[in-house]
């Protein structure tokens, strides 16, 4: 039995799914937490499921470390106010809560561009959540920013995003050409990646898609 308690925030997401099997299979792993509106069709000896509204989030089990994949889109949001209840607000009160339940270690999937300084809405929101999470109580922080992801999000019961499968036939065909850290980057590589870093993390460390393909598998 493994001796490490885990929460996951997005579990239903293409790079929250990935986080989820890798901590279910990893034997220093006791059991994960996951915190959602809706409950994934799994079952799983180490895995407690939880119902929550992220707004208004009860107080949560022991943890030693947490993982925040929370993430939607302006256009499945409906408008930047819901967007940024989920990107910013909501991960900020996993963050929080998870801290006060004895978290020590912190992972977050954020984004390529991510700058509270941006004048593009996306990233500066993104930037705005690194910097309060730098202001937490973690000993170790974790934030993976890649490029644009590649997963199977039907099989998830996701829509395709606007414009993902010509971005990926592009990068494809002109992977050679792109630098590192903006080719596209399978979602299964930033979960590998976080998965690895942040048990041991200590202070913060930044995670691109180059850095994060080098070292998959």
């Amino acid at each position: 039995m493994g001796s490490r308690s885990v929460l996951l925030a997005g579990a239903t997401g293409l790079v929250g799914r990935e986080l989820l099997d890798g901590l279910l299979a990893d034997n220093a792993v006791r059991e994960v937490h996951t915190l959602s509106r809706r409950e994934l069709p799994l079952r799983h000896p180490k895995l407690a499921q939880h119902k929550v509204d992220f707004a208004a989030l009860p107080s949560l089990p022991p943890v030693d470390e947490a993982y925040l994949a929370l993430g939607t889109t302006i256009k499945v949001a409906g408008s930047q106010a819901a967007f940024r209840a989920v990107d910013y607000d909501a991960n900020l009160a996993v963050a929080r809560a998870a801290r006060a339940a004895g978290a020590r270690r912190l992972g977050l999937v954020s984004a390529m561009g991510a700058d509270a300084a941006s004048s593009l809405f996306y990233n500066r929101v993104k930037g705005e959540l690194e910097t309060v999470l730098a202001t937490l109580d973690y000993e170790g922080r974790v934030i993976a920013r890649p490029s644009f992801l590649t997963g199977n999000r039907a099989a998830l019961g996701q829509p395709e995003r606007s414009g993902e499968g010509l971005a990926l036939k592009v990068s494809t065909v002109l992977r050679p050409l792109i630098p590192a850290n903006y080719r596209s980057i399978a979602a299964s590589d930033v979960a590998a990646a976080l998965l690895r870093t942040v048990p041991t993390a200590k202070g913060g460390q930044v995670l691109l898609s180059g850095a994060m393909q080098r070292n998959a598998g």
